[in-house]
């Protein structure tokens, strides 16, 4: 069956059309997530004790938004799980706890998506812990400056005096 050369040439850039779009979607780096870290060190400023049989006051916190986090999530992804977990550098005692909360949303311009959990501290253990999730709703979501706050608990007279050190990790994946 012979074909009108103008049916061809419409039916040959539909599929051009097509093929482009699907390699566009599969090389895109709209498929990847991203998370930035910003904000300080927290070194905890424990008083003397200056009185036999007193301790210490056990729980010390953070600024509210001693870290800082960017987080981005695709709408190709759905949804992103942010998570965390320490390293000891080099040195930690396993009865002193370190815990993280989300203290706010941050920014964004995206309208249909949201950002859940993580509002309550919970400890940031040695394998990852999911600390909150960022669903992309028909837009790139994009949340900018997600205010942490750590909580150093366990501190006592009992914890041999040292100077701890800790990295914090995080890492953004799908679900």
């Amino acid at each position: 069956m012979r074909y009108p050369i103008d049916f061809l040439k419409k039916r040959n850039l539909t599929l051009n059309s097509i093929c482009f779009f699907l390699l566009l979607l599969i090389a895109s780096p709209v498929h990847s997530q991203t998370l930035t870290v910003g904000g300080s060190n927290w070194t905890v400023s424990v008083p003397s004790i200056t009185e036999a049989g007193t301790n210490y006051a056990g729980t010390y916190e953070s600024a509210t938004n001693q870290i800082l986090l960017t987080a981005s999530v695709p709408l190709l992804l759905g949804t992103g799980k942010v998570s965390v977990r320490y390293v000891a550098n080099p040195t930690w005692n396993n009865a002193l706890t370190l815990n993280i909360r989300r203290t706010g949303n941050g920014t964004t311009v995206c309208l249909l998506c949201t950002i859940t959990g993580g509002t309550t501290y919970q400890p940031i253990t040695t394998s990852d812990v999911e600390l909150f999730r960022i669903a992309a709703v028909l837009a790139l979501a994009t949340y900018n400056n997600i205010p942490l706050q750590l909580e150093l608990t366990g501190v006592s007279v009992t914890v041999p005096a040292a100077a701890y050190n800790s990295r914090i990790v995080f890492t953004i994946g799908a679900l």
